[in-house]
């Protein structure tokens, strides 16, 4: 099925540029035949299913990518990879990056369980049974700091102040611990809290001069950023967990650009509430109404991630869609929860100021916002054709008709597989149509929300049987015109889902990566 764009990923970003012509390695490890045989663009392997095991065997630490060559969001990972192969070679390391083109090398990408793109795997030692799935961000220090997380020590030792100074001026983030005794307590609850971060770079020093150098007088941890406070020290008591809750509010910015690269720190960061500013760049008091949200954020580290968007960008769209933006309305604040079930929250006043913006989340803690739920107008017709239209504002009396059974496709306009259901959904509604108490209906999920249903998937089919019970069976039956009307006329047995049932929500509209139009295509697009 096509997942329902989380806040995330509505989220899909078409990010273009060229691929560079194929180059040969001069030469590999060792002078090897078949290392000198290897290809690659921009100093990153590009494998084939010949030359796989080859890569494999040749290099004891090798991340691949599978990717497809329309895929937006590859794309935009493209000179990020690069510059972090660069990076990985110009330090001497064995760590190896390289490619696949999963579209031609089908095989291989069912070997590895692709289903969507970009996909990458880390290899170790040529071990291809458990490759380790890569968890961090899409910027060369991201990958870079990931992969050295995954082959050294969790934490640099730096003996002086020039390798203190490496560490810091090189990363974007960076957490150092001082520690008198690198044998302590504290130093290994310091270790452990650095074991558990994929992907910001540690490092502890007992070097005098280094605890001089940043102004430490006794034991202590920093953490370094290159933006807002510069670092910020830690304090409390020294624990793996305490540790680890301190990196998290502060490895942040205060307020962070959603983009194609800060997308996987966002969404794949602890803090769960995000309020987003759909702010244009266009608009003529652009830096006063992000200093308005900038100011707004600091009462609120570790607790509510701030996010802005570029609402006047083709690429954020969607984005504007999953939350029932239309760019004319723009700027507006719109908050998310990504819990389980994800739920929209609009605040009551259209005004920006820091005040406003403290307010509405203040509210929001303490419990006294009620979700925001979207729904389109009613249309004069909805009742008029075999299958009916539900919208947000008429599901609850058409769904829970005490004296109606209720059979509902949720669709998304986009979905590839909601197009290709449409002409049996609509023979369905034929069938049913003079029926006494049998309904077909659909909802555009993507412009109409309600609360009984959570819908995480399109399309979705969900029958509510008559009665006063609210029940709702999930059908998950053969999508034929026969299946459908086997589960009717059995009450909603025959194709109905078990209660354990756990589908993997991607899997179906991503199982063939190769087929469908451009827009499917998009739609498979992974963050």
């Amino acid at each position: 099925m096509a997942a329902l764009p989380p806040a995330i990923a509505a989220l899909l970003l078409l990010l273009l540029c060229l691929r560079p012509a194929p180059l040969r390695a001069e030469s590999g490890p060792g002078g090897q035949e078949e290392a000198a045989a290897e290809e690659e663009e921009d100093g990153v392997l590009v494998l084939r299913a010949a030359s796989f095991e080859r890569a494999l065997a040749a290099h004891r630490y090798l991340l691949v990518e599978f990717y497809a060559p329309w895929c937006g969001h590859c794309k935009a990972l493209a000179p990020e990879y690069a510059k972090a192969a660069a990076k990985l070679r110009a330090e001497g390391s064995e760590i190896r990056l390289a490619k696949v083109d999963a579209t031609e090398e089908s095989d291989l990408a069912q070997q590895f369980g692709v289903r969507g793109y970009p996909t990458i795997k880390f290899f170790r030692n040529g071990d291809r049974a458990a490759p380790r799935e890569y968890t961090a961000g899409r910027e060369a220090d991201d990958i870079v700091s990931w992969l050295k997380k995954r082959t050294g020590p969790a934490a640099t030792t730096l003996t002086d102040v020039a390798a203190a100074e490496t560490l810091v001026d090189s990363n974007e983030v960076a957490v150092i611990g001082f520690f008198k005794d690198l044998t302590s307590e504290a130093a290994k609850e310091f270790l452990l809290a650095a074991e558990s971060v994929d992907d910001i770079p540690f490092g502890i020093s007992s070097s005098d001069d280094v605890f001089s150098k940043y102004q430490l007088s006794k034991d202590g941890v920093v953490l370094f950023k290159k933006f807002d406070e510069g670092r910020n020290n830690f304090e409390g008591d020294l624990t793996k967990d305490n540790l680890l809750n301190f990196i998290k509010s502060n490895q942040l910015p205060l307020v962070i650009e959603f983009t194609e690269q800060t997308a996987p720190k966002i969404f794949g960061g602890e803090i769960k509430t995000h309020i987003l500013l759909f702010l244009p760049k266009s608009v003529s008091d652009y830096q006063g109404k992000l200093d308005n949200f900038k100011s707004a954020a600091g009462s609120f580290k570790g607790k509510i991630l701030f996010i802005f968007i570029d609402s006047d960008h083709s690429d954020n769209q969607r984005i504007l869609e999953f939350f029932g933006l239309k760019k004319e309305e723009c700027p507006a604040v719109r908050l998310i929860t990504l819990e389980e079930e994800m739920t929209k929250y609009k605040p009551e006043s259209d005004d920006l100021t820091a005040d406003k913006i403290r307010e509405f989340c203040n509210k929001f803690l303490e419990g006294k916002i009620k979700p925001h739920l979207m729904s389109q107008d009613l249309p004069e017709d909805w009742d008029k054709q075999p299958v009916k239209v539900l919208v947000g504002k008429n599901f609850e009396e058409v769904a829970f008709d005490e004296n109606k059974n209720v059979f509902v496709e949720f669709y998304a306009p986009w979905c590839g597989h909601c197009k290709q259901l449409a002409p049996i959904w609509d023979k369905l509604g034929e069938t049913y149509r003079d029926h006494e108490n049998i309904v077909i209906a659909k909802m555009d999920s993507t412009a109409n929300e309600v609360e009984a249903v959570k819908i995480h998937s399109f399309p979705t089919l969900k029958f509510f049987p008559a009665g006063s019970g609210r029940n709702v069976i999930d059908y998950n039956g053969e999508r034929t015109l026969e299946g459908f009307k086997k589960f009717l006329e059995s009450g909603g047995q025959d194709g109905a889902a078990a209660d354990d049932d756990l589908e993997d929500l991607e899997t179906d509209e991503e199982t063939d990566l190769e087929e469908g139009d451009d827009e499917q295509k998009i739609q498979k697009d992974e963050l």
